[in-house]
Protein backbone atom coordinates (compact mmCIF):
# COMPACT_ATOMS: atom_id res chain seq x y z
CA UNK A 1 0.00 0.00 0.00
CA UNK A 2 1.55 3.34 -0.99
CA UNK A 3 2.60 5.69 1.80
CA UNK A 4 2.25 9.42 1.20
CA UNK A 5 4.10 10.86 4.17
CA UNK A 6 3.57 14.50 5.09
CA UNK A 7 7.07 14.63 6.43
CA UNK A 8 7.85 18.03 4.87
CA UNK A 9 5.51 19.93 7.14
CA UNK A 10 5.29 22.42 8.77
CA UNK A 11 5.85 24.31 5.55
CA UNK A 12 5.90 27.76 7.25
CA UNK A 13 9.24 26.82 8.81
CA UNK A 14 10.63 25.64 5.47
CA UNK A 15 9.60 28.77 3.58
CA UNK A 16 10.76 31.08 6.35
CA UNK A 17 14.18 29.42 6.33
CA UNK A 18 14.27 29.80 2.56
CA UNK A 19 13.91 33.56 3.07
CA UNK A 20 17.63 33.74 3.84
CA UNK A 21 18.46 33.12 0.19
CA UNK A 22 16.48 36.21 -0.83
CA UNK A 23 18.02 38.59 1.69
CA UNK A 24 21.40 39.59 3.03
CA UNK A 25 20.92 39.43 6.82
CA UNK A 26 22.94 41.48 9.22
CA UNK A 27 23.37 39.89 12.63
CA UNK A 28 24.52 43.02 14.49
CA UNK A 29 21.64 45.26 15.48
CA UNK A 30 22.33 48.86 14.48
CA UNK A 31 21.04 51.12 17.25
CA UNK A 32 21.13 54.16 14.93
CA UNK A 33 19.20 52.48 12.11
CA UNK A 34 15.78 53.71 10.97
CA UNK A 35 12.64 51.77 11.80
CA UNK A 36 12.43 50.52 8.19
CA UNK A 37 15.99 49.17 8.32
CA UNK A 38 15.34 47.47 11.67
CA UNK A 39 12.16 45.87 10.34
CA UNK A 40 14.04 44.53 7.31
CA UNK A 41 16.76 43.28 9.65
CA UNK A 42 14.17 41.57 11.87
CA UNK A 43 12.58 39.84 8.88
CA UNK A 44 15.95 38.40 7.91
CA UNK A 45 16.56 37.10 11.48
CA UNK A 46 13.24 35.43 12.21
CA UNK A 47 14.40 31.80 11.73
CA UNK A 48 18.15 32.29 11.84
CA UNK A 49 17.88 33.61 15.41
CA UNK A 50 14.24 33.70 16.54
CA UNK A 51 14.98 34.98 20.10
CA UNK A 52 16.91 37.92 18.66
CA UNK A 53 14.08 38.49 16.18
CA UNK A 54 11.62 38.80 19.08
CA UNK A 55 13.91 41.16 20.98
CA UNK A 56 14.27 43.34 17.92
CA UNK A 57 10.49 43.56 17.46
CA UNK A 58 10.16 44.67 21.08
CA UNK A 59 12.87 47.29 20.60
CA UNK A 60 11.04 48.67 17.56
CA UNK A 61 7.79 48.94 19.53
CA UNK A 62 9.49 50.82 22.39
CA UNK A 63 11.89 53.03 20.40
CA UNK A 64 9.60 54.00 17.54
CA UNK A 65 6.14 54.85 18.91
CA UNK A 66 5.28 56.81 15.74
CA UNK A 67 5.83 54.51 12.75
CA UNK A 68 4.95 55.36 9.19
CA UNK A 69 1.96 53.57 7.63
CA UNK A 70 4.18 51.11 5.78
CA UNK A 71 6.31 50.44 8.87
CA UNK A 72 3.20 49.90 11.00
CA UNK A 73 1.85 47.21 8.65
CA UNK A 74 5.27 45.59 8.25
CA UNK A 75 5.46 45.26 12.05
CA UNK A 76 1.94 43.77 12.22
CA UNK A 77 2.84 41.28 9.49
CA UNK A 78 5.95 40.14 11.40
CA UNK A 79 3.91 39.80 14.61
CA UNK A 80 1.33 37.71 12.74
CA UNK A 81 4.08 35.55 11.21
CA UNK A 82 5.51 34.85 14.68
CA UNK A 83 2.09 33.79 16.01
CA UNK A 84 1.62 31.45 13.05
CA UNK A 85 5.16 30.11 13.49
CA UNK A 86 4.28 29.19 17.09
CA UNK A 87 0.99 27.54 16.01
CA UNK A 88 -1.17 30.26 17.65
CA UNK A 89 -3.57 30.47 14.71
CA UNK A 90 -6.36 32.10 16.76
CA UNK A 91 -4.08 35.12 17.24
CA UNK A 92 -2.27 34.96 13.89
CA UNK A 93 -5.22 34.75 11.49
CA UNK A 94 -7.01 38.00 12.48
CA UNK A 95 -3.66 39.86 12.26
CA UNK A 96 -2.95 38.39 8.83
CA UNK A 97 -6.45 39.29 7.63
CA UNK A 98 -5.99 42.84 8.92
CA UNK A 99 -2.75 43.18 6.92
CA UNK A 100 -4.47 41.79 3.82
CA UNK A 101 -7.43 44.16 4.12
CA UNK A 102 -5.63 47.39 5.03
CA UNK A 103 -1.86 47.32 4.36
CA UNK A 104 -2.10 48.47 0.74
CA UNK A 105 1.37 47.04 0.00
CA UNK A 106 1.07 44.27 -2.67
CA UNK A 107 4.17 42.43 -1.41
CA UNK A 108 2.98 42.44 2.22
CA UNK A 109 -0.54 41.41 1.18
CA UNK A 110 0.79 38.51 -0.91
CA UNK A 111 3.08 37.22 1.87
CA UNK A 112 0.37 37.53 4.54
CA UNK A 113 -2.12 35.77 2.26
CA UNK A 114 0.31 32.93 1.61
CA UNK A 115 0.87 32.37 5.34
CA UNK A 116 -2.91 32.51 5.90
CA UNK A 117 -3.42 29.78 3.27
CA UNK A 118 -1.21 27.43 5.28
CA UNK A 119 -2.94 28.34 8.56
CA UNK A 120 -6.31 27.53 7.00
CA UNK A 121 -5.03 24.18 5.75
CA UNK A 122 -3.61 23.34 9.19
CA UNK A 123 -7.06 24.06 10.70
CA UNK A 124 -8.87 22.00 8.01
CA UNK A 125 -10.51 25.13 6.59
CA UNK A 126 -9.90 23.76 3.12
CA UNK A 127 -12.69 25.63 1.34
CA UNK A 128 -11.44 29.04 2.51
CA UNK A 129 -7.84 28.05 1.73
CA UNK A 130 -8.67 27.18 -1.90
CA UNK A 131 -10.74 30.32 -2.39
CA UNK A 132 -7.82 32.45 -1.18
CA UNK A 133 -5.36 30.45 -3.28
CA UNK A 134 -7.45 31.08 -6.41
CA UNK A 135 -7.37 34.82 -5.77
CA UNK A 136 -3.60 34.82 -5.19
CA UNK A 137 -2.91 32.85 -8.37
CA UNK A 138 -5.14 35.20 -10.37
CA UNK A 139 -3.18 38.18 -9.01
CA UNK A 140 0.25 36.54 -9.36
CA UNK A 141 1.11 38.35 -12.66
CA UNK A 142 0.81 41.63 -10.74
CA UNK A 143 3.11 40.49 -7.89
CA UNK A 144 6.57 41.90 -8.58
CA UNK A 145 8.30 41.15 -5.26
CA UNK A 146 10.43 38.02 -5.74
CA UNK A 147 10.02 36.69 -2.20
CA UNK A 148 6.25 37.29 -2.27
CA UNK A 149 5.98 35.34 -5.53
CA UNK A 150 8.03 32.51 -3.99
CA UNK A 151 5.72 32.41 -0.94
CA UNK A 152 2.58 32.25 -3.09
CA UNK A 153 3.91 29.58 -5.45
CA UNK A 154 5.23 27.47 -2.59
CA UNK A 155 2.10 27.51 -0.41
CA UNK A 156 -0.31 27.06 -3.34
CA UNK A 157 1.73 24.07 -4.53
CA UNK A 158 1.55 22.54 -1.03
CA UNK A 159 -2.22 23.09 -0.85
CA UNK A 160 -2.82 21.52 -4.28
CA UNK A 161 -0.61 18.57 -3.30
CA UNK A 162 -2.76 17.95 -0.22
CA UNK A 163 -5.86 17.74 -2.47
CA UNK A 164 -4.24 15.26 -4.87
CA UNK A 165 -3.84 17.81 -7.69
CA UNK A 166 -0.31 16.64 -8.40
CA UNK A 167 0.14 18.02 -11.92
CA UNK A 168 -0.78 21.55 -10.83
CA UNK A 169 1.24 21.19 -7.62
CA UNK A 170 4.33 20.14 -9.60
CA UNK A 171 3.87 23.11 -11.95
CA UNK A 172 3.80 25.64 -9.08
CA UNK A 173 6.65 23.91 -7.25
CA UNK A 174 8.76 24.07 -10.43
CA UNK A 175 8.03 27.80 -10.74
CA UNK A 176 9.05 28.30 -7.09
CA UNK A 177 12.26 26.35 -7.75
CA UNK A 178 13.00 28.53 -10.80
CA UNK A 179 12.73 31.63 -8.58
CA UNK A 180 15.00 30.22 -5.87
CA UNK A 181 18.74 29.81 -5.59
CA UNK A 182 21.23 28.76 -2.92
CA UNK A 183 19.51 27.69 0.31
CA UNK A 184 16.00 28.35 -1.01
CA UNK A 185 16.52 25.73 -3.73
CA UNK A 186 16.57 22.97 -1.08
CA UNK A 187 12.97 23.29 0.26
CA UNK A 188 11.64 23.96 -3.25
CA UNK A 189 13.39 20.81 -4.50
CA UNK A 190 12.11 18.80 -1.53
CA UNK A 191 8.54 19.90 -2.23
CA UNK A 192 8.83 19.02 -5.92
CA UNK A 193 10.22 15.56 -5.09
CA UNK A 194 7.37 14.97 -2.62
CA UNK A 195 4.82 15.84 -5.31
CA UNK A 196 6.53 13.49 -7.79
CA UNK A 197 6.59 10.70 -5.20
CA UNK A 198 2.91 11.04 -4.33
CA UNK A 199 1.99 11.07 -8.04
CA UNK A 200 4.00 7.83 -8.52
CA UNK A 201 6.57 9.42 -10.84
CA UNK A 202 9.68 8.40 -8.88
CA UNK A 203 11.55 5.15 -8.43
CA UNK A 204 14.37 4.35 -6.04
CA UNK A 205 16.83 4.80 -8.92
CA UNK A 206 15.51 8.17 -10.13
CA UNK A 207 18.47 10.55 -10.46
CA UNK A 208 16.35 13.47 -9.12
CA UNK A 209 16.60 11.99 -5.62
CA UNK A 210 20.39 12.15 -5.52
CA UNK A 211 20.34 15.60 -7.11
CA UNK A 212 17.98 16.82 -4.35
CA UNK A 213 20.19 15.29 -1.65
CA UNK A 214 23.24 17.02 -3.16
CA UNK A 215 21.43 20.38 -3.25
CA UNK A 216 20.35 20.13 0.40
CA UNK A 217 23.79 18.88 1.48
CA UNK A 218 25.44 21.87 -0.21
CA UNK A 219 22.94 24.18 1.54
CA UNK A 220 23.70 22.47 4.89
CA UNK A 221 20.02 21.57 5.39
CA UNK A 222 20.04 18.11 7.08
CA UNK A 223 16.29 18.08 7.82
CA UNK A 224 15.39 18.35 4.14
CA UNK A 225 18.13 15.90 3.21
CA UNK A 226 16.79 13.33 5.69
CA UNK A 227 13.29 13.89 4.28
CA UNK A 228 14.52 13.03 0.78
CA UNK A 229 16.34 9.95 2.12
CA UNK A 230 13.04 8.90 3.70
CA UNK A 231 11.32 9.31 0.34
CA UNK A 232 13.88 6.86 -1.06
CA UNK A 233 13.29 4.37 1.76
CA UNK A 234 9.52 4.58 1.04
CA UNK A 235 10.27 3.76 -2.59
CA UNK A 236 12.30 0.73 -1.49
CA UNK A 237 9.25 -0.45 0.46
CA UNK A 238 6.97 0.19 -2.51
CA UNK A 239 9.33 -1.87 -4.67
CA UNK A 240 9.39 -4.73 -2.12
CA UNK A 241 13.03 -4.21 -1.12
CA UNK A 242 12.70 -4.15 2.70
CA UNK A 243 16.35 -5.04 3.24
CA UNK A 244 17.46 -1.84 1.50
CA UNK A 245 14.89 0.12 3.52
CA UNK A 246 16.34 -1.12 6.82
CA UNK A 247 19.92 -0.48 5.72
CA UNK A 248 19.11 3.08 4.59
CA UNK A 249 17.11 3.94 7.73
CA UNK A 250 19.86 2.63 10.01
CA UNK A 251 22.40 4.73 8.11
CA UNK A 252 20.46 8.01 8.49
CA UNK A 253 19.17 7.27 12.03
CA UNK A 254 21.87 9.36 13.80
CA UNK A 255 21.02 12.39 11.66
CA UNK A 256 17.25 11.95 12.17
CA UNK A 257 17.68 11.69 15.95
CA UNK A 258 20.08 14.63 16.22
CA UNK A 259 17.79 16.98 14.25
CA UNK A 260 14.74 16.17 16.47
CA UNK A 261 12.36 16.81 13.55
CA UNK A 262 9.15 15.05 14.61
CA UNK A 263 7.80 14.12 11.16
CA UNK A 264 11.10 12.51 10.09
CA UNK A 265 11.46 10.66 13.41
CA UNK A 266 7.93 9.26 13.14
CA UNK A 267 8.28 8.31 9.47
CA UNK A 268 11.56 6.46 10.05
CA UNK A 269 10.03 4.32 12.83
CA UNK A 270 6.93 3.45 10.81
CA UNK A 271 8.98 2.50 7.75
CA UNK A 272 11.29 0.39 9.93
CA UNK A 273 8.29 -1.45 11.35
CA UNK A 274 6.91 -2.17 7.88
CA UNK A 275 10.29 -3.26 6.54
CA UNK A 276 11.01 -5.60 9.47
CA UNK A 277 7.52 -7.08 9.10
CA UNK A 278 8.24 -7.91 5.46
CA UNK A 279 11.60 -9.42 6.46
CA UNK A 280 9.93 -11.62 9.10
CA UNK A 281 11.78 -9.97 12.00
CA UNK A 282 8.68 -9.70 14.19
CA UNK A 283 10.46 -8.53 17.36
CA UNK A 284 12.17 -5.62 15.58
CA UNK A 285 8.93 -4.75 13.76
CA UNK A 286 7.03 -4.55 17.06
CA UNK A 287 9.75 -2.41 18.70
CA UNK A 288 9.70 0.05 15.82
CA UNK A 289 5.87 0.19 15.76
CA UNK A 290 5.70 0.82 19.52
CA UNK A 291 8.37 3.51 19.18
CA UNK A 292 6.21 5.20 16.53
CA UNK A 293 3.19 5.13 18.86
CA UNK A 294 5.30 6.58 21.67
CA UNK A 295 6.19 9.52 19.41
CA UNK A 296 2.58 10.16 18.39
CA UNK A 297 -0.34 11.99 19.94
CA UNK A 298 -3.01 9.30 20.51
CA UNK A 299 -5.70 11.74 19.33
CA UNK A 300 -4.02 12.27 15.95
CA UNK A 301 -5.52 10.91 12.74
CA UNK A 302 -2.81 10.21 10.19
CA UNK A 303 -1.59 7.72 7.63
CA UNK A 304 1.49 7.07 9.77
CA UNK A 305 -0.65 5.95 12.74
CA UNK A 306 -2.84 3.90 10.42
CA UNK A 307 0.18 1.99 9.06
CA UNK A 308 1.56 1.54 12.60
CA UNK A 309 -1.64 -0.07 13.85
CA UNK A 310 -1.77 -2.23 10.73
CA UNK A 311 1.70 -3.61 11.54
CA UNK A 312 0.71 -4.32 15.14
CA UNK A 313 -2.54 -5.98 14.01
CA UNK A 314 -0.71 -8.25 11.56
CA UNK A 315 1.88 -9.18 14.22
CA UNK A 316 -0.78 -9.99 16.83
CA UNK A 317 -2.79 -11.95 14.31
CA UNK A 318 0.30 -13.90 13.24
CA UNK A 319 1.09 -14.83 16.86
CA UNK A 320 -2.51 -15.74 17.73
CA UNK A 321 -3.21 -12.90 20.19
CA UNK A 322 -6.83 -12.41 19.13
CA UNK A 323 -7.77 -9.75 21.69
CA UNK A 324 -4.78 -7.54 20.90
CA UNK A 325 -5.26 -8.10 17.17
CA UNK A 326 -8.88 -7.02 17.36
CA UNK A 327 -8.01 -3.91 19.39
CA UNK A 328 -5.29 -2.89 16.94
CA UNK A 329 -7.58 -3.63 13.99
CA UNK A 330 -10.18 -1.28 15.43
CA UNK A 331 -7.50 1.42 15.82
CA UNK A 332 -6.45 0.76 12.23
CA UNK A 333 -10.02 1.12 10.93
CA UNK A 334 -10.50 4.36 12.89
CA UNK A 335 -7.28 5.84 11.55
CA UNK A 336 -7.99 4.67 7.99
CA UNK A 337 -11.51 6.10 7.97
CA UNK A 338 -10.35 9.40 9.44
CA UNK A 339 -7.49 9.65 6.94
CA UNK A 340 -9.77 8.88 3.97
CA UNK A 341 -12.38 11.36 5.20
CA UNK A 342 -9.74 14.10 5.41
CA UNK A 343 -8.56 13.33 1.87
CA UNK A 344 -12.18 13.49 0.66
CA UNK A 345 -12.69 16.82 2.45
CA UNK A 346 -9.64 18.34 0.73
CA UNK A 347 -10.67 17.01 -2.69
CA UNK A 348 -14.24 18.25 -2.25
CA UNK A 349 -13.02 21.68 -1.14
CA UNK A 350 -10.88 21.91 -4.28
CA UNK A 351 -13.82 20.89 -6.48
CA UNK A 352 -16.12 23.43 -4.82
CA UNK A 353 -13.53 26.19 -5.24
CA UNK A 354 -13.26 25.37 -8.94
CA UNK A 355 -17.06 25.43 -9.21
CA UNK A 356 -17.15 28.82 -7.49
CA UNK A 357 -14.65 30.14 -10.02
CA UNK A 358 -16.92 28.88 -12.79
CA UNK A 359 -19.87 30.71 -11.23
CA UNK A 360 -17.85 33.91 -10.92
CA UNK A 361 -16.80 33.61 -14.54
CA UNK A 362 -20.43 33.14 -15.52
CA UNK A 363 -21.47 36.22 -13.52
CA UNK A 364 -18.72 38.28 -15.16
CA UNK A 365 -19.78 37.16 -18.62
CA UNK A 366 -23.40 37.77 -17.72
CA UNK A 367 -22.63 41.33 -16.58
CA UNK A 368 -20.63 41.95 -19.75
CA UNK A 369 -23.57 40.80 -21.87
CA UNK A 370 -25.95 43.05 -19.93
CA UNK A 371 -23.70 46.06 -20.59
CA UNK A 372 -23.65 45.18 -24.28
CA UNK A 373 -27.43 45.03 -24.29
CA UNK A 374 -27.69 48.50 -22.75
CA UNK A 375 -25.40 49.93 -25.41
CA UNK A 376 -27.47 48.28 -28.10
CA UNK A 377 -30.65 49.72 -26.62
CA UNK A 378 -29.23 53.25 -26.80
CA UNK A 379 -28.27 52.73 -30.42
CA UNK A 380 -31.64 51.25 -31.33
CA UNK A 381 -33.41 54.49 -30.31
CA UNK A 382 -32.07 56.14 -33.48
CA UNK A 383 -32.59 53.20 -35.85
CA UNK A 384 -35.50 51.96 -37.87
CA UNK A 385 -37.67 48.86 -37.53
CA UNK A 386 -35.02 46.73 -39.18
CA UNK A 387 -32.57 47.63 -36.42
CA UNK A 388 -35.29 46.75 -33.89
CA UNK A 389 -35.63 43.30 -35.42
CA UNK A 390 -31.88 42.87 -35.18
CA UNK A 391 -32.03 43.84 -31.49
CA UNK A 392 -34.73 41.23 -30.85
CA UNK A 393 -32.60 38.56 -32.54
CA UNK A 394 -29.58 39.52 -30.49
CA UNK A 395 -31.63 39.52 -27.28
CA UNK A 396 -32.90 36.02 -28.02
CA UNK A 397 -29.33 34.85 -28.58
CA UNK A 398 -28.27 36.32 -25.25
CA UNK A 399 -31.19 34.69 -23.45
CA UNK A 400 -30.39 31.35 -25.08
CA UNK A 401 -26.78 31.73 -23.99
CA UNK A 402 -27.83 32.52 -20.41
CA UNK A 403 -30.15 29.51 -20.36
CA UNK A 404 -27.35 27.35 -21.75
CA UNK A 405 -24.91 28.49 -19.04
CA UNK A 406 -27.54 28.03 -16.33
CA UNK A 407 -28.12 24.50 -17.59
CA UNK A 408 -24.39 23.78 -17.55
CA UNK A 409 -24.06 25.22 -14.07
CA UNK A 410 -26.96 23.12 -12.75
CA UNK A 411 -25.51 19.99 -14.37
CA UNK A 412 -22.13 20.70 -12.76
CA UNK A 413 -23.78 21.12 -9.35
CA UNK A 414 -25.60 17.81 -9.71
CA UNK A 415 -22.40 16.08 -10.82
CA UNK A 416 -20.43 17.43 -7.85
CA UNK A 417 -23.24 16.38 -5.51
CA UNK A 418 -23.14 12.85 -6.90
CA UNK A 419 -19.34 12.73 -6.64
CA UNK A 420 -19.53 13.75 -2.98
CA UNK A 421 -21.85 10.80 -2.22
CA UNK A 422 -20.60 7.97 -4.42
CA UNK A 423 -17.37 6.01 -4.68
CA UNK A 424 -15.53 6.94 -7.87
CA UNK A 425 -14.47 3.37 -8.77
CA UNK A 426 -17.60 1.33 -8.02
CA UNK A 427 -20.37 4.00 -8.25
CA UNK A 428 -21.93 2.82 -4.96
CA UNK A 429 -22.22 4.95 -1.80
CA UNK A 430 -18.94 6.14 -0.32
CA UNK A 431 -18.16 5.55 3.35
CA UNK A 432 -19.53 8.84 4.70
CA UNK A 433 -22.81 8.76 2.76
CA UNK A 434 -23.41 5.07 3.50
CA UNK A 435 -23.05 5.70 7.24
CA UNK A 436 -25.42 8.69 7.06
CA UNK A 437 -28.10 6.83 5.07
CA UNK A 438 -27.79 3.67 7.18
CA UNK A 439 -28.21 5.61 10.43
CA UNK A 440 -31.29 7.38 9.04
CA UNK A 441 -32.82 4.08 7.87
CA UNK A 442 -32.21 2.43 11.26
CA UNK A 443 -33.90 5.29 13.12
CA UNK A 444 -36.98 4.91 10.90
CA UNK A 445 -36.99 1.14 11.46
CA UNK A 446 -36.74 1.65 15.21
CA UNK A 447 -39.95 3.71 15.20
CA UNK A 448 -41.74 0.99 13.19
CA UNK A 449 -40.17 -1.91 15.19
CA UNK A 450 -38.84 -3.27 11.90
CA UNK A 451 -35.83 -5.50 11.40
CA UNK A 452 -32.53 -4.99 9.57
CA UNK A 453 -29.17 -6.69 9.14
CA UNK A 454 -25.79 -4.99 8.70
CA UNK A 455 -23.38 -7.00 6.52
CA UNK A 456 -19.60 -6.34 6.40
CA UNK A 457 -17.77 -7.88 3.41
CA UNK A 458 -13.99 -8.08 3.03
CA UNK A 459 -12.30 -9.71 0.01
CA UNK A 460 -9.82 -12.41 1.00
CA UNK A 461 -6.16 -11.93 0.08
CA UNK A 462 -6.97 -8.88 -2.03
CA UNK A 463 -3.47 -7.45 -1.57
CA UNK A 464 -2.06 -10.59 -3.23
CA UNK A 465 -4.31 -9.98 -6.24
CA UNK A 466 -2.96 -6.42 -6.56
CA UNK A 467 0.64 -7.55 -6.06
CA UNK A 468 0.36 -10.49 -8.49
CA UNK A 469 -1.84 -9.12 -11.26
CA UNK A 470 -1.63 -5.34 -10.83
CA UNK A 471 -4.02 -2.63 -9.68
CA UNK A 472 -6.02 -2.68 -12.94
CA UNK A 473 -7.08 -6.28 -12.26
CA UNK A 474 -7.66 -5.38 -8.59
CA UNK A 475 -10.02 -2.60 -9.67
CA UNK A 476 -11.82 -5.04 -11.98
CA UNK A 477 -12.26 -7.43 -9.03
CA UNK A 478 -13.82 -4.64 -6.93
CA UNK A 479 -16.24 -3.67 -9.72
CA UNK A 480 -17.11 -7.33 -10.33
CA UNK A 481 -17.79 -7.83 -6.62
CA UNK A 482 -20.18 -4.86 -6.59
CA UNK A 483 -22.04 -6.23 -9.63
CA UNK A 484 -22.42 -9.67 -7.98
CA UNK A 485 -23.69 -8.15 -4.73
CA UNK A 486 -26.25 -5.99 -6.52
CA UNK A 487 -27.79 -9.10 -8.11
CA UNK A 488 -28.59 -10.41 -4.61
CA UNK A 489 -29.88 -7.14 -3.12
CA UNK A 490 -33.40 -5.75 -3.02
CA UNK A 491 -34.43 -2.24 -4.13
CA UNK A 492 -34.54 -0.84 -0.58
CA UNK A 493 -31.14 -2.17 0.58
CA UNK A 494 -28.21 0.24 1.12
CA UNK A 495 -24.80 -0.64 -0.36
CA UNK A 496 -21.51 1.23 0.18
CA UNK A 497 -17.74 0.92 -0.07
CA UNK A 498 -16.19 1.45 3.37
CA UNK A 499 -12.58 1.59 2.14
CA UNK A 500 -10.15 -0.53 0.13
CA UNK A 501 -11.67 -3.98 -0.39
CA UNK A 502 -14.27 -3.63 2.40
CA UNK A 503 -17.99 -3.15 1.68
CA UNK A 504 -21.05 -2.60 3.85
CA UNK A 505 -24.70 -3.55 3.19
CA UNK A 506 -27.76 -2.63 5.25
CA UNK A 507 -30.54 -5.13 4.52
CA UNK A 508 -33.65 -3.11 5.37
CA UNK A 509 -36.71 -4.99 6.62
CA UNK A 510 -34.73 -8.20 6.88
CA UNK A 511 -34.72 -10.61 9.84
CA UNK A 512 -31.58 -12.40 11.01
CA UNK A 513 -32.16 -15.74 9.23
CA UNK A 514 -33.11 -14.05 5.97
CA UNK A 515 -30.03 -11.83 6.25
CA UNK A 516 -27.78 -14.87 6.74
CA UNK A 517 -29.25 -16.45 3.61
CA UNK A 518 -28.66 -13.34 1.51
CA UNK A 519 -25.11 -12.96 2.86
CA UNK A 520 -24.33 -16.61 2.03
CA UNK A 521 -25.71 -16.20 -1.49
CA UNK A 522 -23.39 -13.24 -1.94
CA UNK A 523 -20.44 -15.29 -0.63
CA UNK A 524 -21.23 -18.20 -2.98
CA UNK A 525 -21.71 -15.85 -5.95
CA UNK A 526 -18.27 -14.28 -5.32
CA UNK A 527 -16.61 -17.67 -4.85
CA UNK A 528 -18.09 -19.13 -8.05
CA UNK A 529 -17.62 -16.11 -10.34
CA UNK A 530 -13.95 -15.44 -11.19
CA UNK A 531 -12.91 -12.26 -12.99
CA UNK A 532 -11.65 -12.45 -16.57
CA UNK A 533 -9.66 -9.26 -17.23
CA UNK A 534 -7.57 -9.05 -20.42
CA UNK A 535 -7.26 -12.81 -20.57
CA UNK A 536 -6.28 -13.08 -16.90
CA UNK A 537 -8.71 -15.26 -14.90
CA UNK A 538 -8.67 -14.48 -11.18
CA UNK A 539 -10.67 -16.49 -8.63
CA UNK A 540 -11.28 -14.93 -5.26
CA UNK A 541 -13.47 -15.24 -2.19
CA UNK A 542 -14.89 -13.07 0.57
CA UNK A 543 -15.30 -13.24 4.33
CA UNK A 544 -18.57 -11.84 5.66
CA UNK A 545 -19.66 -10.70 9.09
CA UNK A 546 -23.26 -9.86 9.96
CA UNK A 547 -25.10 -8.22 12.84
CA UNK A 548 -28.86 -7.89 13.14
CA UNK A 549 -31.19 -5.56 14.98
CA UNK A 550 -32.86 -8.67 16.44
CA UNK A 551 -29.84 -9.17 18.73
CA UNK A 552 -27.89 -5.90 18.58
CA UNK A 553 -30.48 -3.15 18.56
CA UNK A 554 -30.78 -0.15 16.24
CA UNK A 555 -27.63 1.84 17.09
CA UNK A 556 -25.44 1.88 13.97
CA UNK A 557 -22.19 2.09 15.94
CA UNK A 558 -22.98 -1.12 17.83
CA UNK A 559 -24.14 -2.91 14.66
CA UNK A 560 -20.90 -1.95 12.89
CA UNK A 561 -18.78 -3.03 15.83
CA UNK A 562 -20.46 -6.43 16.04
CA UNK A 563 -20.49 -6.95 12.26
CA UNK A 564 -16.75 -6.14 12.16
CA UNK A 565 -16.13 -8.55 15.04
CA UNK A 566 -18.03 -11.25 13.16
CA UNK A 567 -16.02 -10.45 10.02
CA UNK A 568 -12.79 -10.73 11.97
CA UNK A 569 -13.92 -14.09 13.32
CA UNK A 570 -14.69 -15.24 9.76
CA UNK A 571 -11.16 -14.21 8.74
CA UNK A 572 -9.61 -15.92 11.74
CA UNK A 573 -11.52 -19.19 11.30
CA UNK A 574 -10.47 -19.75 7.69
CA UNK A 575 -12.00 -17.02 5.46
CA UNK A 576 -14.60 -17.58 2.69
CA UNK A 577 -17.45 -17.88 5.17
CA UNK A 578 -20.29 -15.97 6.77
CA UNK A 579 -20.54 -15.42 10.51
CA UNK A 580 -23.65 -13.79 11.90
CA UNK A 581 -23.30 -12.23 15.35
CA UNK A 582 -20.41 -13.04 17.65
CA UNK A 583 -22.41 -14.12 20.68
CA UNK A 584 -23.75 -17.32 19.17
CA UNK A 585 -22.32 -19.84 16.75
CA UNK A 586 -23.55 -17.92 13.75
CA UNK A 587 -21.33 -19.80 11.26
CA UNK A 588 -23.00 -20.32 7.90
CA UNK A 589 -20.07 -22.12 6.32
CA UNK A 590 -17.71 -22.13 3.35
Amino acid sequence: MPRQWRRLQPWPLFVAMAFCAFTQPSFAIDQEASATALLDQAESLRTIDNPRFLRLLEEIRQSYPHLSVHEHWKLRYLEAWQASFQGDYAHADPLLQDVIDHAGDPALVAKASAVLIDDMGSNKRYGEAFELANRLVADLPNTEDKLARFFVLFYVSQLLRSAGQYELAANYASQALALSSGEAACPATALLLTVRYESHKLTSTSPELQQGINICQAANEPVYMDSIWLLKSSLYLDEDQPGKTVALLQRIAPSVRSNHYYANMLASQVELAQAYLKLGDDASARRAALAALALSDPDDISESLRDTYQVLYLLDKKHGDSAAALANYEHYVTQNNGYLNDISARALAYAMAQQHMLVQKFETEKLSRQNNILRLQQALDTKAVEAGRLYIALLLMVLASVIFWLFRLRRSQLRFKKLSRHDGLTAIYNHQHFVSEADHALQLLKKKAGAACLVSIDLDYFKQINDTHGHAVGDAVLRHTVALCRLQLRPGDLFGRLGGEEFGILLVGCARDQGKAIADRIRMAIESSPVNEDGCVVSFSASIGMASTDTSGYELQRLRREADAALYRAKRTGRNRVIADTQGDGLVGV
